[in-house]
C-alpha cells in the first residue's frame, strides 16, 4: 500500500487537530497551567510529524525503491505514540513517572529524521 503514509498523516494530522482544540476548549478549565503546557508540547510534536508523515507518503510515491523512508516513516509514527501519547497520559493523569519514557519517542522522531535524510541523499546518488 503506497499511500499508507498519507492515510496515516491525514488520521494523526485530525487527531492531532482535536486534541488541540480539546486542550484549548475542555481542558483550560481542568488542568495548571504546567499540565496543560505540557499537553500542548505533544499536541505540536503530534502535528510536526503529521506533517512529516506527509511528507515521508509524497517522498514514498516518488521513490519507492527507498525502504529507509518506510522505515523513517514508522519511526515518526512510534515518536508520536511515545512521546505526544506519554505527554498527553501524563498531562491528564497527573503520573509524572510517564515523562521517563517522553525521552524514548524523541529519540525515535531523532532517528526518522536522520533517517529520511540519508534516504534522500541515496536517492540522488
Amino acid at each position: 500500500m503506497n499511500n499508507l503514509f498519507l492515510v496515516l498523516a491525514g488520521l494523526n494530522g485530525f487527531i492531532a487537530v482535536s486534541l488541540g482544540a480539546f486542550a484549548a476548549h475542555g481542558l483550560k478549565s481542568m488542568l495548571g497551567p504546567d499540565l496543560l503546557a505540557t499537553f500542548q508540547t505533544g499536541v505540536q510534536y503530534h502535528m510536526y510529524h503529521s506533517l512529516a508523515l506527509l511528507a515521508v507518503g509524497i517522498l514514498v510515491l516518488q521513490f519507492p525503491a527507498q525502504t529507509g523512508l518506510r522505515i523513517a516513516g514508522f519511526l515518526f509514527l512510534a515518536g508520536i505514540i511515545i512521546f505526544s501519547g506519554s505527554l498527553y497520559v501524563l498531562a491528564l493523569s497527573g503520573i509524572r513517572w510517564l515523562g521517563a519514557i517522553t525521552p524514548i519517542g524523541g529519540v525515535a522522531f531523532l532517528a526518522g529524521w536522520a533517517l529520511l535524510a540519508w534516504s534522500m541523499l541515496r536517492a540522488q546518488a
